[in-house]
């Protein structure tokens, strides 16, 4: 015969404690009850199996326990890390992340926060570039100010356009960085394996590489920058675009992630050329993947795990709605130079 479930009435009875104490003790707010009463009570749940009824206590309380995350392609370690730092605070605090992987558009974002609104989620972060949609990004915004309203809490890792508490990374000031490194190497002639023309992470490193060119006088030739998916596939296809061009080859091409950039490595192998003897290469976020990658990617590193980290706590640090004006936390890059971009040869 099915046994019924146990209530928070039945822990308290078991335990000999009120209603109130039994649940001030399992919600692990921060009036807590003295050792001995919090022990009694944690006994008589497993003694009786309890688990709490979380869909009553987000009706009882405005908020679930649950964080909302949307990322653009969780295939990507740019994207799993980040979401890797921020379920690490989560369940430190002991909440459960839903996640969604959605495409590189506002729209989709804001179909997932109205989810999570209508789900009672305590919070949602939201990490990935911005678009150049002004109207879906504006939408956007009023989702988000619907969901902190109810008494949610939002963050975004990306750049500063939602008006909500930013983990920024400084994309345009580390590709810029980069630029000047590889022109002191010794490099003259760049290619760009830039990526989605209307994203603004790509738009941002692209332009910062540009700008450390010119501070060098060294140009960018508009024919050598070539736009494709932040993908494996769309830097194999984009460095095969940079091939097919012809003579001269550029010295050293610049692919604004990781991900591409493996995959012109592989284009590269694929059409016999070796890196960096024949071209030097490098890439942007220094994925985790690259310890295994030959030779050593030159990069830019985020601390990618550590972003997510300071997303989650942004939006777990505080209870309740938002009285503060946005904070916006910049995150530089660091050029690590490697073997993929050793200086080329006088003459």
């Amino acid at each position: 015969m099915h046994q019924p479930r146990s209530t928070l009435q039945d822990v308290a009875d078991r335990a000999g404690v009120s209603l109130s104490t039994a649940s001030r003790v399992l919600s692990n707010g921060s009036r807590q009850p003295a050792p001995h009463l919090a022990d009694r009570v944690h006994r008589a749940v497993a003694e009786l199996g309890y688990t709490a009824n979380l869909q009553a206590r987000a009706v009882a309380t405005g908020q679930s326990t649950m964080v909302g995350a949307v990322v653009h392609d969780i295939a990507d370690p740019y994207f799993s890390l980040i979401a890797a730092g921020l379920i690490e605070v989560a369940d430190a605090h002991g909440l459960l992340v839903c996640m969604s992987s959605t495409p590189a558009a506002e729209a989709a974002e804001q179909a997932y926060v109205a989810l999570m609104r209508a789900q009672r989620a305590r919070a949602v972060i939201l990490i990935g570039s911005r678009t150049d949609d002004a109207q879906a990004r504006d939408a956007l915004r009023a989702e988000i100010e619907a969901f902190t309203g109810s008494g949610g809490r939002a963050v975004c890792v990306g750049q500063d356009l939602l008006g909500v508490d930013t983990v920024r990374p400084e994309n345009a000031a580390g590709a810029q960085a980069l630029a000047r490194a590889m022109v002191a190497l010794g490099h003259r002639r760049f290619a760009v394996l830039a990526g989605p023309r209307g994203l603004l992470t790509a738009r941002d490193r692209l332009e910062g590489f540009r700008a450390g060119l010119a501070a060098w006088s060294v140009p960018l030739d508009e024919a050598r920058v070539i736009h494709g998916p932040f993908s494996r596939d769309g830097g194999y296809e984009a460095m095969s675009a940079i091939l097919a061009a012809g003579e001269p080859r550029p010295d050293c091409v610049f692919a604004v992630t990781d991900v591409m950039a493996l995959g012109a490595l592989a284009r590269l192998r694929a059409g016999g050329l070796q890196v960096p003897a024949n071209i030097a290469l490098a890439g942007f976020d220094d994925i985790a993947t690259l310890r295994d990658v030959h030779p050593p990617l030159t990069t830019v590193r985020l601390p990618l795990k550590r972003m997510g980290e300071m997303a989650a706590s942004l939006v777990l640090s505080e209870a309740g709605p938002v009285q503060h004006a946005p904070r916006v936390i910049p995150v530089p890059g660091e050029v690590i130079l490697r073997d993929s971009t050793i200086p080329r040869p006088p003459g």
